[in-house]
């Protein structure tokens, strides 16, 4: 096999060429195993599955096919480019099973999985009977039986770990707001330092915000409230990232001065952020992670918030617990996963009732229930509504109509009035490019929008013109994802943003990149919400597709969903379920043989070590 006739990109080529002057000899296999890997991380899995692609042609332009499984461990194996799971010494390649990694990954993997079990093994000293009249106190509103917002904080309360799922209206900040407080009650609670973070700088002021407004009527006292943390930090700069490099200031010999860190939207936190993020935490500080099972998930390599929660269970002696302690009857269900216990799943949904359209597609899609989908779909719910055969001419007109009323309100030069508008109706794509992605119908809607206003074609800037960032700029405290919309105003045109106390204008020359957004796509919606929601999917299918895009697009949606699409493209998308190659949830299994809920094995020292390069 003559390695230089194989399509490779750029980036395969380059560690091709790298462990080629580690080991001139190296056998082509191992070192196109090498490019494999390259292009599986850069499509978000942490390693290579070789059972999968095992006696397969993976470039079919080629005529190159990867042997067996079996024979393909063995040569990988016997090369000194790769090392095991616990070999001591230095190897680019690892591999452990039926999973090759680049060595870095697979440290991260490794070291976050032995630092949740040790986190998740040491509990912490807990006054039961004050958390028992805490909880009954501050969840006295809740009449679910069991209450699982009660006992996900009864949890996070008494463990150094918990991981709390649930979707759109589940409660999430209800819950974590509440459980702070549970435990600031507890002896010592008010000495706590309590930090909280999140992917992206959108999603910390939403969470930040969220909490200052649920706090205002907790039944606890003002010093209390008063100790409720009110500010939000992207994790980069909790943890100081430094530019490209994937170092960070804060680690096991810097670590964080808190005893207490609440993440939200967890399932966008890739494998190297979050390992990044735990070894960065004290060893006695409790990690409180908040997030979506179902979501999409991190844009880079990994599904970690996913993979956490796979196995979960309350066993008979953790049930006994939490029901002495919270008066809930607790399912029994022996745990798959030695983190068991400290994952908790909000099942309840206080925004979408019983007989809604958008929850009842919710449920059908995640189930990769591709009938069911398409007929709910036709029922003519009056939440629900469906265009079957787009056309791209038709899908303008609509969007013009969507958002007719927000930029009839940017007229007004208010920004209170515009940013309601602007979020009464959003139109969310699965991709970026093509007359169904994001730029495409960007630049169209833009076209008609300035020939209406009179606009030059060639000007950039107009009244009503709606903007997202790309990048943080923490010089003037704007992040990727963050929404401006440009108004008049006695200074001339400026771009406005929404802040805690009112709107930011800046100069429209001031800004970092940035692009326009009438249309979004679902990845940056993240943590948002709009009152109605226009989903498109592309015409010609699309690996992008698949059943947890699907859920994170309409359950943006408070009031109406209205989902653009062929058939046939929604139930490939229904049917498919996006799977990322990682070993994390693996490491995490309860070991089949001896169902043993043991501790982590004890800390080895190489999460505190300076990660190789590879």
């Amino acid at each position: 096999m003559n390695l230089a006739d194989l399509p490779l990109g750029p980036l395969e080529r380059a560690l091709v060429d790298s462990l080629r002057r580690l080991d001139p000899a190296a056998e082509p296999l191992v070192l196109a195993s090498a490019a494999l890997l390259c292009a599986a991380l850069d499509n978000g899995d942490v390693c290579l599955p070789l059972a999968r692609r095992a006696g397969q042609r993976p470039w079919p332009e080629h005529g190159f096919c990867l042997p067996l499984l079996a024979e393909w461990q063995a040569r990988l194996a016997a090369s000194s480019l790769v090392g095991g799971d616990g070999d001591g010494d230095f190897t680019p390649l690892i591999l452990v099973g039926e999973r090759l990694y680049l060595a870095r990954y697979q440290a991260y993997e490794r070291n976050l999985a032995e630092q949740l079990l040790s986190r998740a093994a040491d509990l912490p000293s807990v006054d039961e009977a004050q958390l028992s009249e805490s909880l009954t106190r501050l969840f006295a509103f809740n009449a679910q039986q069991p209450d699982w917002q009660r006992l996900a904080a009864a949890q996070a309360v008494r463990r150094r770990l918990a991981v709390i799922s649930g979707g759109p209206g589940t409660g999430k900040t209800t819950t974590v707001v509440r459980l702070l407080a549970a435990l600031l009650e507890q002896p010592g609670g008010a000495q706590l330092a309590i930090g909280l973070a999140a992917p992206t700088g959108k999603a910390a002021a939403r969470m930040a915000e969220a909490i200052r407004n649920a706090k205002a009527s907790l039944p606890v006292s003002a010093a209390i409230k008063a100790a409720l943390p009110e500010q939000a930090r992207t994790l980069h700069r909790l943890l100081g990232s430094r530019g490209d490099s994937p170092q960070v200031r804060h680690n096991a010999a810097n670590p964080l001065a808190l005893d207490v860190l609440v993440v939200d939207e967890a399932s966008m936190v890739d494998l190297a952020l979050m390992a990044k993020l735990v070894d960065a935490l004290p060893a006695n500080a409790r990690l409180i992670l908040l997030g979506d099972k179902d979501q999409l998930c991190a844009v880079e390599a990994g599904a970690v918030f996913a993979e956490l929660c796979e196995g979960r269970g309350f066993d008979a002696r953790a049930a006994a617990d939490l029901q002495r302690i919270t008066g809930q009857q607790v399912p029994v269900a022996q745990p798959g996963s030695r983190l068991g216990d400290a994952v908790v799943l909000l099942s309840h949904s206080h925004r979408f009732a019983g007989d809604s359209g958008i929850g009842e597609l919710a449920r059908r899609i995640n189930g990769g229930d591709v009938s069911g989908t398409l007929n709910l779909l036709k029922e003519q719910r009056s939440d629900l509504a469906w265009n079957a055969q787009p056309t791209p001419a038709d899908l303008l007109e609509r969007l013009d109509c969507g958002y007719a009323p927000f930029l009839s309100a940017a007229k007004s030069a208010d920004p209170h009035a515009a940013f309601a508008a602007f979020n009464d109706f959003r139109a969310l794509c699965a991709q970026r490019e093509g007359a169904w992605g994001v730029a495409g119908i960007n630049e169209a809607l833009e076209a008609r929008v300035k020939r209406r206003g009179q606009v030059a074609s060639r000007e950039r800037w107009y009244v009503g013109r709606p903007i997202m960032v790309r990048q943080n700029d923490y010089a003037l405290g704007l992040f990727n994802g963050d929404i401006g919309i440009c108004l008049d105003s006695e200074f001339g045109l400026r771009v406005f943003f929404e802040a805690e106390d009112g709107y930011r204008p800046f100069a429209p020359a001031r800004l970092p990149s940035h692009d326009s957004a009438f249309a979004m796509t679902v990845h940056k919606s993240q943590g948002s919400e709009f009152s109605e929601v226009l989903l498109v999917l592309p015409e010609q299918p699309s690996p992008l597709l698949s059943r947890s895009l699907c859920y994170t697009g309409i359950t943006r949606a408070r009031h109406k969903v209205e989902i653009w699409g062929l058939p046939t493209r929604l139930g490939e998308a229904v049917a498919t379920r996006a799977e990322r190659a990682a070993g994390l949830a693996e490491r995490l299994a309860v070991d089949p043989v001896t169902q043993s809920r043991s501790a982590a094995p004890p800390a080895s020292g190489a999460g505190h070590a300076q990660l190789p390069l590879f």
